[in-house]
């Protein structure tokens, strides 16, 4: 159906690549596989390490799990057996994979691990089709079941048993045009408590408060829309509702009409992943029905007032609770990024392993003694270093992702130690990704510029750095927390946490100076923390890095033992 209301629609797709598309693993396979990294001091990293096995112990020897893994990744295979021809064309293959019910909306809570497992298959599998579907099964299973599951009433939970069993997706509906990325969870589209009518009134006050870059909002039937709720005239702050935006339609990424009080719009064709739409959203007094409100831990009175509920067994707040699917899609994020490193290496490497190049004595291109690309010198060093912090970074997001799972699992509040390794999780392996993925295309001439090589989606890390909390907005959230707890120690020269590097302790007193100073001399503290941006950035990359080298060791601490950090072989 054509989006409805006043304001004007972009066109409701934009259109699939016409690039050719050339499949190099039929031509070079993927390379051979890498035997376990070692540590410098000679321990090895397990291979259930390095093949992610963050799952609890044993879950390899599991039948069960391995006859999943078999089956899903079947499923797989025939479902992103080809590109999509366009986003209804992926929304349908994500609804025909809810459907089967491999994955279970409910796997969050239970078995947060397979969740986790299942995404990373994904992104291996869809190497070749880009991103678009990995972020589309991420916005459906984390942010949008996520969330029913986290804070819905029993009501919710049917309903999105029924989506699993019709394959209908939803979508989250969150950042708003004045209230991206870098904003936090602020939001001004407002949901009114009528009680004279026992409904809300959602509404989009004004353009800047329209939801956008809404993933699978075009396709989704139901959004999980979060609005500042109002009660007699009073703020309660941010609630989640679950609204439906249009009609089922014909099957799974054809939707049927739009809801009335609705309005959608195409955010546009974009550099990559355009087999998933993105959407802005926007409201005109559309009456929702009370139970619409998410209330497991909410519930409004017969009179028509607030309260909380849940007492106790309420972990923490609502906002808490929906950041929690944040912290989960950090390092499914951090995942992604990393998988796509790494199959672009290994794929890279095959290429460059079966590329003859000429070299002064070499003889013709046939010669025994004819020099393979990859023995470039400095093709060679740099798989050699990437290999080494790709082995680190394994290691690192396999540890998070065990802990998380046991929070997520035991339904507790996150430790402020679990806060900040998911945010180093998502900085660093992102970060990482980018750099490695950059310099490595810098060296392999126009191969990078040929499409089905997977340097043409290398735009998916950038999607990586803003999805699930800017990575920005997450180093200065780290070195705010650095100066309030440890500033004023380290700034006097006092005994910081024996965990704490000797420059990090160093750069958090200076950046606490420096704040005091601005202060004294009448500066607001947002001022303060504006002028001194640069200090905080740099203190919190530090940090970050110690994060990353208390749990794994430093990169030092690593070496590579795989065939890929041997001089290069000679054909």
């Amino acid at each position: 159906g054509r989006a409805r209301g006043s304001r004007k629609t972009r066109p409701t797709h934009a259109a699939p690549s016409t690039m050719p598309y050339i499949s190099v693993d039929a031509l070079v396979g993927d390379g051979p596989v890498a035997p376990p990294p070692t540590l410098a001091d000679g321990g090895r990293v397990s291979e259930n390490a390095r093949d992610w096995g963050a799952s609890p112990p044993n879950v390899d020897e599991d039948p069960k799990r391995v006859a999943w893994r078999a089956n899903y990744t079947a499923e797989l295979a025939r479902v992103l057996n080809t590109p999509a021809n366009d986003y209804h064309d992926s929304a349908a293959r994500l609804g025909g994979l809810v459907k089967s019910a491999l994955l279970e909306f409910r796997h969050l809570k239970t078995e947060p691990s397979k969740f986790f497992e299942a995404h990373r298959l994904l992104v291996n599998h869809g190497f070749e089709q880009g991103p678009g579907f990995s972020i589309r099964f991420t916005v459906q299973y984390n942010l949008f079941a996520g969330t029913v599951l986290e804070l819905g009433g029993s009501e919710h939970l049917r309903t999105l048993d029924e989506m699993q069993r019709d394959g209908e997706l939803g979508c989250f509906a969150l950042t708003e045009k004045l209230a991206g990325v870098n904003s936090g969870l602020v939001v001004q589209t407002t949901a009114r408590w009528v009680p004279d009518k026992g409904a809300f009134l959602l509404h989009t006050p004004h353009d800047g408060a329209c939801k956008n870059w809404i993933s699978q909002g075009l396709t989704a039937c139901k959004a999980v829309v979060m609005a500042d709720l109002i009660v007699g005239g009073e703020s309660k702050g941010p609630h989640a509702f679950l609204v439906k935006l249009r009609a089922k339609g014909s099957g799974p990424g054809y939707p049927g009409r739009v809801s009335t009080g609705v309005t959608l719009g195409d955010m546009g064709a974009k550099t990559t992943g355009n087999d998933l739409d993105n959407a802005w959203i926007s409201f005109e007094n559309k009456w929702i029905p009370r139970e619409s409100l998410l209330d497991r831990y909410c519930d409004l009175t017969v009179d028509g007032g607030y309260v909380a509920r849940g007492g106790t067994s309420a972990p923490m707040s609502n906002m808490e609770l929906i950041g929690q699917r944040l912290f989960t899609g950090r390092v499914a994020v951090a995942q992604g990024a990393h998988e796509f490193r790494r199959r672009l290496f290994r794929r890279t490497r095959a290429h460059n392993d079966a590329k003859p190049c000429w070299a002064p004595g070499g003889g013709s291109h046939s010669a025994k003694k004819t020099l393979m690309l990859s023995s470039v010198p400095q093709l060679r060093a740099l798989y050699r270093e990437a290999d080494a912090r790709e082995a680190r970074m394994t290691a690192y997001l396999a540890s998070v992702e065990r802990d998380l799972c046991e929070t997520l699992t035991n339904g507790t509040r996150p430790s402020a130690e679990m806060v900040e390794a998911v945010a180093a999780a998502k900085v660093s392996a992102v970060d990482e990704a980018i750099e490695y993925c950059h310099r490595l295309k810098q060296e392999v001439g126009s191969y990078a510029l040929m499409a089905g090589t997977g340097f043409e989606h290398t735009d998916f890390l950038q999607c990586c750095k803003f999805a699930e909390g800017d990575s920005r907005i997450l180093l200065m959230k780290v070195a705010r927390d650095r100066v309030k707890t440890y500033g004023r120690i380290a700034a006097k020269g006092g005994e910081v946490p024996a965990w704490m590097s000797p420059r990090e302790a160093k750069a958090v007193a200076e950046l606490a100076k420096a704040l005091q100073a601005s202060a004294a001399g009448g500066k607001r503290p947002a001022e303060a923390w504006e002028e001194h941006w640069d200090k905080a950035y740099a203190t919190a990359r530090l940090a970050v890095d110690n994060i990353v080298t208390r749990r794994v060791g430093g990169p030092d601490k690593w070496s590579n033992a795989g065939w890929r950090s041997t001089p290069a072989s000679r054909l």
